[in-house]
């Protein structure tokens, strides 16, 4: 179902100021909690317990408002988000300083050539092309001209540990070097050398369980350039299922960047100015649908993060198919040049490192060694050369954090070229 969007709202499609009653109370505490919830009168109240945690939620909720008054079209999806088409020239990306007034970059022309090893395809493994969305079921997607955006609500900023963090990941950097004192665990395939400009690899989707609001379970590709530093630029994208972001445990499709190591740069999806979008059938942060079932039906996407020799700006592709859009290159440090890391796998947060491990899966909560149908791949996995080719990822290097909990084992074939199964279930006898 769907309709314009406008002052007046729809049936089912409150307006913004209607999202959700708020009572704001400026509160300033040396308190570490961002904010609390109460009940007075029937009224629900938000505390601000600083005055920059008020002033961040106002800003996510004004931007929302002027998603809401510039879309023309409004689509519930029957999971529950709801979908802004927004004109493409004013998604969040446009309010950056070097972005303002301007519209999306075209298409480039000049894409990446595949060289030796690998399928150039975006299918399930029974042979359909396919990028499975909920909202986009039975046929939905926005006019041409617009990019969808899912809704931020006030229940979803009030989920998080902070609003001047909302939509971003924890400052502890969570590549796989600096796992151990941060919480987060990985199995991971990498490769490490002077010049990539890109990386591609076909990955199952699963509904992973996750223990805890406070946790979650990702599986994605890394492209990086610089230390392990505050200098670390990253460009990120895959599937997540986060319960504190998103206030539910689908599966999602997302994007993720950063120039300083996780700091103060970057965001999830469309949260901040950043990711420019310009395809109008694919939503970031929106649900994937179906997903692998275990012993049945295999779901892939296939991913493709490449930079454009011409212009430089590094396009996200699903398979050879669409283009979503490309993260500008004045973005970023070091990435401005190229990446001199690929990563491909799958991360966790155990947010009890002291106590017993998380029971929060990994890919689809069973491990390598069960093979196809049951664990968690990543097959094709390539890298993008200097001549703007796509190459197998030679000399990959798969690592596990922590083997009994989550795992990691890979192999090669004509089919799949290089491949790995990851994952696990968390806690288990041999992981207590």
């Amino acid at each position: 179902m769907d309709s314009t969007c406008g002052k007046t709202g729809r049936p089912g499609v409150p307006i913004i100021g209607s999202l959700v009653p708020l009572l704001l109370l400026f509160l300033v505490s040396s308190s570490p909690a961002a904010f609390a919830d109460a009940k007075k009168n029937g009224t629900e109240q938000t505390i601000f317990r600083s005055g920059d945690e008020l002033l961040a939620y106002k800003k996510i909720m004004a931007r929302m408002a002027r998603m809401e008054k510039a879309c023309n079209k409004t689509i519930q999806s029957p999971d529950g988000d709801v979908i802004y088409c927004v004109p493409a020239h004013l998604q969040p990306a446009f309010d950056h300083p070097k972005l303002r007034g301007q519209k999306p970059d075209e298409e480039p022309v000049e894409r990446p050539k595949v060289k030796g090893g690998g399928a150039d395809e975006d299918v399930d493994v029974d042979g359909a092309s396919v990028f499975p969305q909920a909202w986009s079921d039975g046929g939905e997607s926005c006019p041409e001209g617009t990019v969808p955006v899912r809704r931020t609500t006030a229940r979803d900023v009030q989920r998080a540990a902070s609003a001047v963090r909302f939509g971003m990941k924890p400052r502890a950097s969570n590549l796989r070097r600096d796992s151990t004192s941060s919480g987060h665990e990985h199995a991971v395939g990498y490769v490490t050398g002077d010049q990539f400009y890109g990386a591609k690899a076909s990955l199952n989707v699963w509904s992973a369980k996750v223990a805890s609001p406070a946790e979650f379970s990702l599986s994605q590709i890394w492209v990086i350039s610089g230390s392990f530093g505050n200098d670390l630029n990253t460009i990120e994208a895959g599937w997540q299922v986060s319960p504190e972001l998103y206030g539910d445990s689908n599966p999602r499709f997302f994007t993720y960047w950063t120039t300083d190591a996780y700091q103060e740069t970057g965001c999830y999806n469309l949260h901040c100015s950043g990711f420019v979008q310009t395809n109008n059938r694919i939503a970031i942060g929106a649900a994937i649908s179906p997903t692998s079932v275990f012993n049945g039906r295999q779901y892939d996407i296939s991913l493709l993060i490449w930079k454009d020799p011409r212009r430089g700006h590094w396009w996200l592709q699903l398979g050879s198919g669409p283009l979503v859009g490309y993260w500008p290159s004045f973005l970023f440090s070091h990435l401005g040049g190229h990446a001199n890391m690929v990563q491909f796998g799958g991360e966790v947060v155990n947010s009890r490192p002291s106590g017993s491990h998380t029971p929060t899966q990994m890919g689809s909560g069973h491990f390598p060694r069960e093979g196809f149908n049951r664990a968690a791949y990543f097959r094709n996995v390539q890298v993008v050369d200097w001549d703007n080719s796509l190459v197998p990822a030679a000399a990959l290097r798969l690592v596990a954090d922590h083997p009994g909990c989550y795992d990691i084992k890979g192999g090669y074939n004509r089919a799949w070229g290089n491949y790995f199964y990851y994952g696990g279930p968390g806690r288990n006898v041999h992981c207590p």
